[in-house]
């Protein structure tokens, strides 16, 4: 969340950080009603001190009629002020609500443009495999296998759900093994398994409400939603807490099954496994200092790819330009992998750094070593990786003529040493 009074302050900054997003938050209707609140409030305090100057005046009465009178409007400035509380309320209630409409500012780094196409590509990795025979896309694949099945999936959810069978299920369990493994043992990051369930006021302070909430699944009864990404409970892990800063940063990595309603356009990368109500995902972390987030971002981008190296898939990186930032991040990287079989670039991971933007509403804090002072700590996330979209490049770049997929090396111990997925039999 932005502070208002820096949006108060900084009024011409936040229209053109505004501007480069393509965002429609209602600024000069805030600024308007921000000057009535401040104006308002001056008003009740002059009420109030002029009622506290009555009420000195009525001790100091003789006159009975005088005091009478002074009484008289003790008690209509005490009316007044009981009646502006609520009045004060509303407007302070209007202005949260509209504060929640502003999204992160783009760092002064972020390129301009208007959407994906405008984003630069900042590295390649590896060289898209030349094959020999036509490249199925990954459907194909698992369904000739007997590894995946999305018509028994629809049975169970409707569509936008998968069902992955035998070698499939071992595979994708191996993978998010691997990842989060990878990360504690190359990279230091701790463990966490959060709640799959997590309340509104974590969707908030992540800034998945008010924004999202036609994309995500409510439990109203509970007051909790199902979470739509490991962010949303990690952000909430340290609420309103003040964080030691001679340790930061601090490194997470969590693994959660994420579920969001919103799964594309009709008729857009709507087969398969690219676009999903739930998929699996392991979630990389990071609480730091302000001045240190912006190498803490290259650090994690540098995390990411390098467990998409491990896999052996070719990536390139992109930098996401001005209009096509997530509504949290204030700087963000996407890692998409070469998918032959769909002919496509995927994205399986995307790295952001939020800086105060979720720290400022959850209230998360650091106190540096020897300070007296605390400030807002800078939060980021990023995927290390998409379950989805990283199976999907697996199984495409890893299919062999005869159907079969290999195994990627690093894979392999999590399946026993197994090499290659096969027809699995005594599917019906």
């Amino acid at each position: 969340m932005l502070p208002l009074r820096f949006i108060r302050e900084h009024a011409d900054l936040v229209r053109a950080g505004l501007n480069a997003r393509g965002d429609d938050a209602p600024l000069d209707e805030l600024l308007e009603l921000d000057r009535k609140r401040r104006a308002f409030l001056i008003e009740v305090e002059q009420w109030r001190a002029e009622r506290k100057r009555v009420s000195r005046a009525i001790g100091a009465a003789s006159d009975p009629s005088e005091r009478e009178a002074l009484i008289a409007e003790t008690r209509a400035l005490s009316q007044r002020l009981d009646d502006a509380e609520p009045e004060l309320g509303r407007v302070e209630e209007e202005l949260d609500c509209l504060l929640g409409r502003f999204p992160a500012l783009p760092h002064a780094s972020v390129p301009a443009g208007r959407d994906a196409d405008d984003n630069p590509v900042v590295a390649t990795h590896g060289t898209p495999r030349t094959f020999d025979f036509e490249p199925r896309p990954h459907w194909e694949i698992g369904e000739t296998l007997g590894v995946l099945d999305f018509p028994r999936a629809a049975k169970i959810a409707g569509s936008g759900f998968w069902l992955f069978r035998a070698g499939g299920a071992r595979l994708q369990r191996a993978l998010v093994a691997w990842a989060i493994d990878f990360q504690v043992r190359e990279h230091g990051y701790v463990e966490v398994l959060p709640p799959a369930l997590v309340t509104s006021r974590g969707m908030a302070d992540s800034g998945k409400l008010p924004k999202f909430a036609d994309d995500s699944y409510e439990l109203p009864a509970d007051d909790l939603w199902l979470n739509p990404t490991a962010e949303v409970p990690l952000t909430a892990m340290h609420r309103d807490e003040v964080l030691d800063g001679g340790v930061l940063p601090l490194r997470y990595v969590a693994y959660t099954p994420a579920f969001r309603r919103e799964a594309g356009a009709a008729g857009i990368d709507t087969r398969g496994l690219q676009r999903l109500h739930q998929f699996d995902k392991v979630e990389l972390y990071a609480f730091s200092l302000a001045e240190h987030s912006y190498d803490e971002l290259e650090t994690m981008r540098r995390h990411a790819e390098a467990a998409v190296e491990a896999l052996g898939l070719p990536y390139r990186a992109l930098e996401l330009c001005t209009g096509d930032l997530g509504f949290t991040s204030a700087k963000t990287y996407d890692l998409e992998a070469w998918a032959p079989g769909v002919n496509a670039w995927l994205e399986i991971s995307s790295i952001s750094n939020c800086e105060a933007f979720q720290a400022r509403r959850a209230g998360i804090r650091a106190r540096k070593p020897g300070g007296s002072h605390t400030e807002f700590v800078h939060t980021l996330n990023g995927s290390g990786l998409g379950m989805a979209r990283t199976m999907v490049a697996i199984l495409e770049n890893y299919q062999q003529a005869d159907g079969t997929v290999r195994v990627p090396e690093v894979l392999q111990p999590y399946l026993d040493g197994q090499r290659v997925l096969e027809v699995e039999p005594g599917w019906q």
